[in-house]
């Protein structure tokens, strides 16, 4: 496949290595995006708890922000319009005045029903998720830079760093907690610098300071992640998590590729393909 700006350097070429980080381990992990936002609200406690313990994810992505008294709660969009009957930004309300709003209300399930609204989903506190979940590895983004600091002082108190990843999609929303002790995920900027080191000849000796690459197949019809691209990551033990795919044959199709982890709304959908393809024991809702 033609690459994206030069023709790659030659296989074998020596690139430097990085160790590997435990929070990782397992590939490949069922990553259950905004906790399987296509079967369940997504970043509710309901969809994390679906998630877990009827389809056995391995990781939990989320998404989180501050709130006008400094809550850090999980939620993806600056405002409440698209997963709530509410209005308004997030970080105009109180974690008191978010409470009443209902998390379910706009979610329709594959079949099309309203199945979650009036059954009392809610907006969660990053906290309350971590707390209900012991054990749990979790993706966690940072959506703007008030939340990053909150975010880090709850992972920290609760003794979780080992088994929770900051991530940012812009630097600017973490700066203000550069050397948290835990997994630190790829940005936009992590990413570009990658793919540098892979297609250009000035970006060979560049490493990306994060532990795992979450990046999508392709961006604007650009194709990104390429079999080139996943050896050279191997070659430097990052591993590759590809966001977001929802289809199976699109799964089976990147799982045979060596990606190490599939982030996904429908875990419904990646659980029985993982213990078809990989043995991977079924999950709760899979048994008879």
């Amino acid at each position: 496949m033609p690459s994206l700006f030069f023709e790659p350097r030659a296989p074998g070429h020596a690139r430097p290595s990085r160790p590997g980080c435990t929070y990782v381990a397992g590939s490949p992990l069922l990553i259950a995006h905004r906790g399987g936002a296509g079967i369940a609200p997504e970043n509710t406690l309901t969809a994390f708890q679906n998630a877990v313990h009827r389809w056995r994810a391995d990781m939990l992505e989320m998404d989180v922000r501050a709130t006008r008294d400094g809550e850090v709660v999980v939620i993806h969009d600056e405002t409440v319009d698209r997963t709530t009957d509410g209005s308004g930004r997030v970080n105009d309300f109180s974690f008191a005045e978010l409470q009443e709003l209902d998390a379910g209300y706009r979610f329709q399930d594959p079949l099309g029903r309203h199945s979650f609204r009036g059954t009392g989903v809610t907006i969660p506190r990053f906290e309350d998720v971590l707390e209900s979940l012991p054990g749990v590895r979790m993706n966690v983004e940072a959506k703007d830079d008030r939340s990053a600091p909150g975010l880090v002082e709850i992972i920290l108190r609760h003794g979780a760093q080992q088994r929770v990843l900051v991530a940012a999609e812009w630097e600017k929303n973490r700066n203000a907690v550069k050397g948290y002790p835990g997994p630190w995920g790829a940005s936009r900027r992590d990413l570009i610098q990658f793919i540098l080191s892979v297609y250009t000849p000035w970006g060979r000796h560049r490493m990306p300071d994060c532990d795992a690459l979450q990046i999508p197949e392709s961006h604007r019809g650009i194709p990104l992640l390429t079999r080139r691209f996943i050896a050279e990551a191997h070659g430097s033990n990052l591993p590759i998590h590809v966001w977001t795919v929802d289809d199976p044959e699109d799964m089976r199709r990147l799982l045979a590729m060596g990606v190490d982890g599939i982030q996904t709304d429908r875990p419904d959908i990646l659980a029985p393909i993982l213990t078809e393809c990989f043995g991977r024991p079924a999950a709760p809702a899979m048994e008879p």
